[in-house]
């Protein structure tokens, strides 16, 4: 006796996904009791259709391929403010499953579970969804989150009394799928996400099976437990079926058209108008990328501003400019943020920007949704410079607004959130002063500046 779990993660409105997982969902066959999950980061704003419906196409999309449960990954969480997370779900067909994210007062929200049982033949299974503790962009946003070890650990006593079967559907990533894998060994699979790993036939940590499907659709997952007449697991298995050479379903691929002529319908409001084309350049200095600058150091209330050219993709024409262009321009989920540095750790910060091998910098994630970081702009910014052998320039000083900088004085910069993660600019993630400004994305930081010139 057998049951399967079909599992996609990470799809970030990739929508040509969906016509053929639709394919590969109709084509699938029937003789064992299944349920089809998503691992959440299913959305993203990166995409015209999933900006002008705040993600409720996305919705739409996984009620037309059935699927039965769903958790939420970052991009559903912190990229969409209160209202807009709060009313993704009201149309869902599916149950939304998250047991570490919380209502101010400590409740769960209406359209969440953080968990549910589901009979599958002989077997009563438990799904149990958590996702990654951003605690601090959530209480921003108008949210409490629990840390997700300390979730399973309250639930879980529970959950094992009356389930068969324990699924987690994590959207934490590989290391934190492993360290619960080896925490919570009565768990029987982890459906993983986030950090778009693929384990063709899973990985094995104990008795515990973690799965993997990549990204942007590129997989769909399958899990087949089978069980015997005492209704104990004798077998796990997963693979992941590749959806490349998969035929479009027409209706799905019909559907998204009709979303995609709505959204730009949705879109094609006017923000602005300007006299002139504002252009831009990655590896020159440009009016667009200055302007951006000015703009985050004004709205961050910052001394200077600090941005890098490769996040605006495009020059903005001369006349209408709509909330599409905008979207065009800059499409990343990334905030403004105000960070503190002193002198020193500001002329540090720019010495690695100017570097050759910054500006061509290929950057893949951080929200970041273009193609290379290019040139460093600054606004209010100067610098004192000596010439260095191969070309190369030393910073020696920097100065604010034509004031030479002490350092450790300290200095407020308004850039990009997208700095303070990761390895990019040590000193940036190491602050510890930082404000993060949410729901706003940097290109509402460009509209208001656009709006007043």
């Amino acid at each position: 006796m057998e049951i399967r779990i079909l599992h996609t993660n990470d799809i970030h409105s990739h929508f040509d996904a969906y016509p053929k997982l639709a394919t590969f969902l109709a084509e699938t066959p029937k003789n064992v009791p299944s349920v089809l999950v998503d691992i959440g980061d299913n959305m993203d704003r990166f995409h015209p259709i999933t900006e002008a419906t705040n993600g409720k196409a996305n919705t739409k999309l996984l009620n037309a391929l059935n699927y039965d449960y769903a958790t939420i990954g970052n991009n559903e969480g912190i990229t969409l403010d209160y209202d807009a997370l709060s009313g993704l779900y009201q149309e869902a067909d599916f149950h939304v499953l998250v047991g570490n994210l919380f209502e101010k007062d400590g409740q769960y929200p209406q359209w969440l579970k953080p968990y549910e049982y589901k009979q599958m033949g002989n077997l009563k299974v438990c799904f149990i969804g958590i996702t990654v503790y951003f605690k601090h962009f959530y209480t921003l946003l108008g949210w409490e989150m629990e840390d997700p070890f300390l979730t399973l650990e309250k639930y879980m006593p529970e959950i094992r009394q009356k389930a068969d079967v324990v699924v987690v559907l994590s959207h934490l990533g590989i290391t934190d799928d492993e360290e619960l894998a080896r925490r919570f060994p009565e768990v029987d699979v982890i459906l993983g996400g986030h950090t778009h790993h693929v384990l063709p036939e899973g990985k094995w940590i104990g008795n515990t099976l973690l799965c993997g499907g990549g990204k942007h659709g590129q997989y769909i997952g399958q899990v087949d437990l089978v069980y015997n007449k005492e209704n104990k697991i004798v077998q796990k298995s997963a693979k992941l079926h590749s959806l490349k050479e998969v035929n479009e379903c027409p209706v799905i691929k019909n559907t998204i058209a009709k979303m995609q002529a709505e959204a730009t319908v949705v879109l094609n409001k006017k923000v602005a108008d300007i006299p002139n084309t504002i252009n831009v350049e990655w590896f020159a200095a440009s009016p667009l990328a200055d302007l951006l600058a000015e703009s985050l150091k004004e709205w961050c209330e910052a001394d200077i501003g600090m941005v890098n050219a490769g996040v605006l993709l495009e020059s903005i024409p001369a006349g209408e400019v709509t909330r599409e262009a905008l979207h065009r321009i800059c499409p990343h989920p990334i905030n403004p943020c105000k960070i503190t540095l002193t002198g020193e750790e500001l002329r540090e910060v720019v010495q690695q920007a100017l570097q050759p091998e910054m500006e061509g910098l290929l950057v893949k994630g951080l929200g970041f949704r273009g193609k290379v970081m290019g040139k460093m702009v600054f606004s209010g910014l100067e610098l004192e410079t000596e010439s260095l052998e191969g070309n190369k320039l030393q910073v020696t000083a920097v100065l604010v607004h034509g004031k030479k900088i002490g350092a450790q004085e300290k200095v407020k910069i308004g850039t990009i959130d997208m700095f303070t993660f990761g390895r990019m600019y040590p000193s940036i993630s190491r602050a510890k002063e930082k404000t993060f400004y949410m729901p706003e994305l940097l290109r509402d930081v460009l509209a208001q500046k656009l709006a007043r010139l």
